[in-house]
């Protein structure tokens, strides 16, 4: 019950992010280029690795930060980060043809299934 508290907590304090980043972004840029979204999933990319690298040198990944700040906080900010790390993993561990394979159906299967819900709700 601890982890889902820790996870909730941190996903609700990560959303509220996300969203102040699309507005501070926005009140800046209102191009068609959706930087809102870029921003935020780079910045997700960094902060997961600050957390990964923090956690792994201080506490160890098996902490309850883990929980607060890695799946909660930045999953809740953006899950690109999650898609971020696991491919950084992937290549570290030498897995090049699995990171490229899961990046480039992730991207695929991702549009057609947007696609696929629009398309059903017409």
């Amino acid at each position: 019950m601890k982890t889902l508290l820790l996870i909730f907590l941190g996903g609700g304090i990560g959303s509220v992010f996300r969203y102040a980043t699309s507005l501070f972004v926005q009140k800046f840029y209102t191009g068609i280029i959706p930087y809102a979204t870029f921003i935020t999933n780079i910045l997700g990319c960094f902060l997961i690795g600050l957390f990964v690298g923090f956690l792994e040198k201080k506490h160890g990944l098996n902490s309850d930060l883990k929980y607060l700040f890695i799946t909660g906080f930045c999953g809740g900010y953006t899950t690109f980060s999650a898609f971020g790390i696991e491919n950084f993993n992937l290549l570290q561990t030498q897995n090049t043809a699995i990171a490229f394979v899961y990046i480039g159906s992730s991207i695929l299967f991702g549009l057609a299934a947007v696609w696929l819900g629009l398309f059903i709700m017409k």
